[in-house]
This record gives C-alpha cells, structure tokens and sequence, in this order.
C-alpha cells in the first residue's frame, strides 16, 4: 500500500512509499514512509530500521528492489555498490531472497501484511500534508503493533525480542553511515576528472585511467583496483578545480610554488650581484607572475653556464644598468661578463648586430 501525501500549499500528491523491517525470531517491526525507492531512501530506511532495533544482525534478507539488487540473479545476485558499501559499514551480510520466492523471506511478509491491516488502513480517512506527519501516525500505530499479544506465542513482539532477537544483535557502528553514490569516471591529461561540474585531481600517474569515484555530501574518494588514490572535500562551484600540490607532475608543481619569495632566496644563493637584478626585473614588471619567465630563463643560465659566471654576468649588467634575461644570456654566450667596465662617462647603448645569430652587443661611444 501507499499513502498519498498532500503539499500543503500546492496541493500536489506524493504516493509515499513505505518500507517495512522485521527481525526474524521475533517478528518486532518497523515501519517508515519514504517519498520513493530510490537507493538513498532505501539505506536511509535502512539505517533508521537499525538504529530503532538497537543492533546489527549478522544478515539482512532483502527482496529484489531494483536500487538495491542490480540483478536478481537466483545463484549470484548483483548488489548496488552504495548498498555493499553500507553492508560493509555495519559488517552485516546481504543475501536477497530469490526472485518469485515470498518463502525465503515469510516473516517480512507477515509483517507487511500486519503493518497494510493494523497501520495503514486505519489511516486511509486521513489527509497528510508531510511526510513527518504520516510517519508519527505510522509509529503510533508501530507501537501498539509491537505490544499486541501474539496468540501463538503468548508474548508481545516486543517482549519475544527482548528475550530472544535483541542478545544476539551486535552493536551499532560508531560513526553513522554517510550514503554515498559511486560513478566511474576518466582521468583526463590534465589529471582531474569531473564530478558534477567540478573537478578534482588525483596523482598524474593516474592520467588516462578509469577511476571509481564515491560521492558523499561532504566528500569525494576516488579508487583505483579498490585502493583509495585521493580524497577531497566536495565542493559546489561549477567549473572550478580542487587540485592537490601532491597530485601534481614536477614541473606543475614547480611552476604552481613560483613566487617572489622563491626567486629572491634562490638568486640569494647565487650571489648578491643576481639577486638585485632578480629586484630589479620584478620592479621592471606590473605584475609578478609577468617576471617569472624571465627569471625561469636567468636559473636556466645558471644551470648552463654557473653560478660564478651568471654572477658576473649580473654584476656587470647592474653596473651598466643593463636589466633583464637576455642582456645577461648574451653576456654569457659571448663571455662578455669579464670585460672591462666602460668609463662612467660614457653613454652605453645597446645595438643589434643581425648577422650574428640574434645575439646582442653594447658598444661604449
């Protein structure tokens, strides 16, 4: 059976949906509306059916719903990975009965018809306009079902739970469990994939890969043959990245930590001639991140020609106010840095000579 419920204010129907649990000796049961079936609805109802009973079986025996059994398989059935992922967060077993088979779960059936004849349908008079509501009117009639004398036991489902059900339950996890939905998805070349507009990295050897990806309220997993590759907080801004400096290839990494404090200290170690011409490029510079290709090319010099040299080379360029890459790369090309200073009073102009490959020459006139 459902229980329509009526929006208050637009007057549109919901057929709530309703979801029954019982425990297998004693018959106690419970019973929730929900607004669908739907894999969230369902471990949700699950959930709360775990909390009300105190415990953790050491098996659940669901029918063939289609948000839980992916395939109703007689011999092999297939889980849906969120509710394997919610067996293995209260360590219980899942074994769904056979399709067309009521017998391999007769007391859950008992209890539905229990629930339709002494909860639901003393209700059917009744207008419902939310769904919290309905349920306190469905845990009312719960309650008086669960004191009810069994004829055949002598004993309530309450009291026959207590006695028999509830010492072999185990206890409740101690963290709840956070419903999660799982997708496969790409690495893309630039290390990221996309999890509803927004894009999340993980490390750059997994580029080009298939990935699974868990998608909680709060967090983002993503695994690779089962093992756990990155984890992010989950964010809400469409078309915005959540990179992690880890994740990152060395030379992403390198450009991402490029700053004037990064440049400053390496020139310091070259040599105190370098580091004012590392001043004195940013200073040329609107901007930061405009001077760190030149600079890029100065540690490039370094790494070819040394830092004895390079320093030379800026001594003599910041002696001649000479600023930038490629008045030092030409200095070094033409082993310029040792040359005698031109005399103060004289004029420097820079000249280009076009016959020898693009290099650059200062003549004193």
């Amino acid at each position: 059976m459902t229980v329509p419920v009526v929006h208050p204010k637009t007057g549109e129907v919901t057929q709530a949906q309703v979801f029954v649990a019982c425990c297998g000796a004693s018959n106690y049961t419970y019973a929730e509306a929900t607004e669908s079936q739907t894999i969230k609805n369902w471990l949700g109802s699950h959930q709360r059916s775990l909390a009300f009973f105190g415990g953790v079986p050491v098996a659940i025996v669901p029918d063939n719903l289609k948000s839980g059994v992916t395939d109703p398989c007689r011999y092999e059935p297939g889980i849906n990975r969120s509710y394997q992922d919610f067996a293995e967060h209260y360590n219980v077993i899942i074994l769904p009965a056979r399709p067309k088979c009521p017998r391999d779960k007769p007391k859950v059936e008992n209890a539905v018809q229990q629930v339709e004849r002494h909860i639901l349908a003393p209700l059917r008079d009744q207008t419902f306009t939310s769904f919290k509501q309905l349920n306190e009117a469905i845990a009312a009639g719960l309650e008086k079902l669960n004191h009810r004398t069994m004829k055949s036991y002598g004993l309530s489902r309450r009291e026959l739970f207590e006695q028999v059900d509830q010492p072999e339950l185990r206890p409740l996890p101690s963290h709840a469990f956070e419903f999660g939905e799982f997708k496969t998805a790409k690495v893309s070349f630039d290390y990221h994939i996309e999890v509803n507009r927004h894009y999340y990295s993980v490390p750059y050897e997994y580029v080009g890969k298939s990935v699974s990806v868990k998608i909680t309220e709060s967090l983002v997993q993503i695994f690779h043959d089962h093992q756990r590759i990155a984890i992010h907080e989950r964010s809400s801004l469409p078309f915005q990245h959540s990179t992690e400096e880890g994740h990152m290839p060395p030379a992403h990494l390198a450009y991402k930590t490029q700053s004037r404090e990064t440049f400053l200290a390496w020139a310091q170690n070259v040599g105190p001639a370098t580091k004012q011409q590392v001043i004195d490029i940013f200073e040329k510079k609107a901007h930061d991140e405009q001077a760190f290709r030149a600079l890029k090319g100065v540690q490039h010099l370094r790494t070819t020609h040394g830092a004895e040299r390079l320093e030379a080379a800026c001594n003599r360029a910041n002696a001649m106010g000479m600023v930038g890459q490629r008045y030092l790369k030409s200095m070094l090309q033409n082993k310029l840095e040792s040359d005698p200073l031109p005399d103060e009073t004289h004029k420097v102009i820079p000249i280009h000579h076009a016959n020898v490959r693009g290099s650059e020459y200062y003549q004193a006139t």
